[in-house]
């Protein structure tokens, strides 16, 4: 377990290995996980597993991404995530705690209660007010690469060069970031695996993870269980793509990724404590 303070919401040893986000919806309906954490003694049971099994960050959702996700609103969104969230800090007050909303209310009441990362899978390109929320509490912001919402993402993937418009649209990003008084310090970049992307585009953007690097700012992977991995391997259900999520975690080891973002704490920190001791100097 890492340990933060207030002032410098960071695991200690950043950038010495490649940090584990843990994932903990608290969703009926996301792909993977949806309806798993329905009570309070649940929810505290899978943040105490993923701390005694090397987690670095915990990230909360309460308004599921996946594509064809309804989208549950302001009010829902709070009444799922505010509750868990005192709840867990309560129990666990060094612990870092990401959330991930794309909604500026959302943000707001959870950086009131505890939260340290705001983690938008659509980078201030949805709600364009979470840029100020993030600035007010000067934390650290994961922007991500997407296209349009869960309803039609699927639709979005025609590009003409995935990695140079992925990248632009990230430069993008950034500077409007930067823009609102975001320090530069506090962002975190993710190409967005998954999100408005084909098979051959993310084997793509994996491949080249270089492109992105050239940014110049910490990296975050979240290819864990997604389609594409089902679609290699042939597996339906999610929970049975911890394999292929595992390649991808080596993947990152060796291009000195900062971060993952992972269902299975345990087996990605395993994997990654070799794989680390291979690729990392």
């Amino acid at each position: 377990m890492q340990i933060i303070n207030n002032s410098n919401p960071w695991p200690i040893g950043w950038g010495g290995k490649t940090s584990i986000m843990g994932v903990i919806n608290l969703t009926p309906d996301s792909f993977s996980d949806g309806g798993d954490l329905s009570s309070s003694k649940k929810v505290l049971e899978k943040v105490n597993h993923f701390l005694c099994n090397g987690v670095d960050i915990i990230d909360l959702g309460a308004q599921s991404t996946r594509p064809g996700a309804e989208e549950v609103g302001t009010n829902m969104e709070i009444k799922r995530l505010i509750p868990y969230l005192k709840l867990i800090r309560s129990k666990y007050p060094e612990i870092l705690i990401s959330i991930d909303t794309f909604n500026s209310e959302v943000a707001h009441e959870a950086l009131l209660n505890g939260a340290n990362w705001i983690n938008d899978v659509t980078g201030g390109r949805r709600d364009k007010e979470i840029l100020d929320v993030v600035s007010q509490f000067n934390c650290p912001f994961v922007i991500t690469h997407s296209r349009g919402n869960s309803q039609n993402m699927n639709e979005l993937s025609k590009y003409e060069d995935v990695l140079s418009e992925v990248k632009c649209s990230l430069e993008t990003l950034i500077i409007n970031a930067l823009e609102k008084n975001i320090s530069r310090k506090n962002i975190i970049l993710d190409p967005g695996i998954g999100f408005s992307k084909d098979l051959n585009q993310n084997l793509k953007i994996l491949r080249n993870l270089d492109v992105f690097k050239k940014l110049n700012l910490p990296l975050l992977i979240g290819g864990s269980r997604k389609r594409f991995i089902g679609e290699i391997l042939n597996e339906q259900n999610p929970k049975e793509r911890d394999i292929g999520t595992l390649a991808i975690s080596c993947l990152c080891s060796s291009f000195n990724i900062d971060i993952v973002r992972v269902h299975n704490v345990k087996l990605n920190y395993q994997i990654l404590k070799v794989a680390d001791r291979i690729y990392r100097k």
